[in-house]
Order: structure tokens, then C-alpha cells, then sequence
């Protein structure tokens, strides 16, 4: 059976693997297709292609922040992966380039609210477990690790930290335009773990059709977020939209209990993806 797993990050964001060892433990974890999709970056991508071992084919995607404004107060943060874009079509790049900069000011800005606190984390150390990649709250939460005030990533995202008391709110893409700019770039979109209620809000389903009539390729079902009660109703609400489903690790190395591989794309799921891009191809 061809393994395939279509999101995992790399320290071009969040990850603690290089893109380089990432494509090499996608190899040594049996997989025959993995994509990198590090968040609001194709800074990876390079370095993840000229790494990639023989045998592996490696999708290039990344995941993009995004919202959703509705018709609550507070708009429902979403996650949207994105693969096989051009990455020069100029509206999406300029959306990227934006979103990185914003991530780091928002990381940089939280850092301080902790400092403020005498919490005795410094930005110096935060920017340097970022290795060059883009700075994001899991990087805050390493620097809360070493200082000894949480035990874990989850812990240092729960509301006594950065889940709420230094939480700050970042810049994302309204999830229509990011749906339609990955479109104009060649790309596809699947909406990333659309039913985690673990992880807070989500949307409701009349959203999902309505991004589906926008372009939306495809729906990730199989997650470690999902309840198995989620993962059936994602599947179900697929198939009455003629939409892909997708299963993937989520894979940000140490960051996570989960392993490259443990949720797994079905490879018909993936051959309608590839046959919809025309941004970049597949390598491998």
C-alpha cells in the first residue's frame, strides 16, 4: 500500500526537524509521498527538495492562517493547506510575505508581555529556536519549557499562557480570498482538521459548502484532533460535496506526540489532487 501524508512541518515554521531531516525521516518512517507544510511559508521548500531521498516524492504546499468573520463578534480562526501553488504568482506570494511578517511581530509582542511579567524568557532565545524559519507561539512555548513554567507545547497554549492570559491576536487571510488565491496560483486547498472542536471554535457546516462552491478541493478528515464522531462526519459531509478527503499526521517533530505516518491519505484522494494542480509539480 503507497503511504502518503500531507502535512508536516519543518523549522522553516513551527517543526523541530529541518526540512532536510524531514524528508529524510519521511523516508525512514516508510512513506512513499509526504508534503511539507509549514505555515504561511515556502521558505522550506529548497532545502526539502535537495534533501529529498530517492523513492520519495515530496509535495510542496504549506498551511495557510486564515478566518472567518461570520456572524459572531469574534471571527473562527482555520487552517487551509495548500498544494502544488506557484509560489511567484504575485497575490499569493505578497499574502505569504505579509502573514510572515505579522507572525513575527505577534511573536515578538508576546515575548515582551511575558517579559513585562518577569517571566525569564528573552526574544533573543525565542528567535534563535526558530532557526531562521518563521517565529510562531510554539517557539515561546520551547523558551516556557526551558525556563521550567509548563511541561509541554499544549500546556504552554492553554489559557494561563498563550492560549489567553499572553494571548495576541495575529493577521490572517479571510479564508474565501485565500481559497481563491491558491486557485489563481495553481494550487488546491483542503481545509485542515475542520471538526477539531479540541482545539476551540469551529465552523459550521453551511461554511464548508459555501468554500466548496469557492473552489475548496478537499476536507482532512483523518487527525489526531478528530474524534472518531468527527471523522465520519467529515467523510460524510466530503461525499455530499464531492469533495477529496484527506488524512495526514500533522507532524511537527518534538513538538508532538504524533509520528510521521500514523494518519495516512487514501491514494485515489491524492491522485485528484496532483491531477487538479498545475502550480508546481510533484518531484519524485
Amino acid at each position: 500500500m503507497t503511504r502518503i501524508d500531507l502535512h508536516c512541518h519543518s523549522t522553516a515554521s513551527d517543526g523541530t526537524f529541518t526540512p532536510a531531516e524531514l524528508v529524510r525521516a519521511g523516508a525512514a518512517a516508510g512513506l512513499d509521498v509526504m508534503a511539507i507544510t509549514d505555515h504561511d511559508t515556502t521558505g522550506g521548500w529548497q532545502a526539502a527538495a535537495q534533501a529529498r531521498p530517492d523513492g520519495l516524492r515530496l509535495v510542496r504546499g504549506a498551511e495557510l492562517s486564515c478566518r472567518w468573520l461570520g456572524a459572531e463578534q469574534w471571527p473562527i480562526a482555520l487552517h487551509m493547506l495548500a498544494y502544488l501553488f506557484d509560489p511567484d504568482e504575485p497575490r499569493l506570494a505578497a499574502d505569504l510575505a505579509r502573514m510572515r511578517v505579522d507572525r513575527e511581530q505577534r511573536a515578538e509582542k508576546i515575548v515582551a508581555k511575558l517579559a513585562a511579567d518577569g517571566v525569564p524568557i528573552t526574544w533573543g532565545e525565542v528567535h534563535g529556536y526558530a532557526a531562521g524559519g518563521s517565529v510562531g507561539r510554539p517557539h515561546i512555548a520551547q523558551a516556557l519549557i526551558r525556563a521550567g513554567l509548563v511541561r509541554t507545547t499544549n500546556e504552554a497554549f492553554a489559557s494561563r499562557w498563550l492560549g489567553a492570559r499572553y494571548f495576541v491576536p495575529k493577521s490572517d487571510l479571510d479564508v474565501f480570498e485565500a481559497v481563491r488565491a491558491v486557485r489563481a496560483a495553481g494550487g488546491v486547498t483542503v481545509f485542515a482538521h475542520p471538526r477539531a472542536t479540541v482545539r476551540g471554535r469551529v465552523v459550521p457546516d453551511e461554511l464548508i459548502i459555501q468554500l466548496a462552491d469557492a473552489g475548496l478541493f478537499g476536507l482532512e478528515a483523518d487527525h489526531e484532533d478528530h474524534s472518531p464522531a468527527e471523522r465520519a462526519h467529515v467523510r460524510e459531509l466530503a461525499e455530499d460535496l464531492g469533495l477529496v478527503v484527506t488524512g495526514s499526521s500533522d507532524f511537527h517533530g518534538t513538538h508532538k506526540t504524533v509520528q510521521l505516518g500514523d494518519y495516512l491519505t487514501d491514494p485515489e484522494a491524492y491522485e485528484k489532487i496532483v491531477s487538479a494542480a498545475t502550480g508546481v509539480p510533484v518531484l519524485g
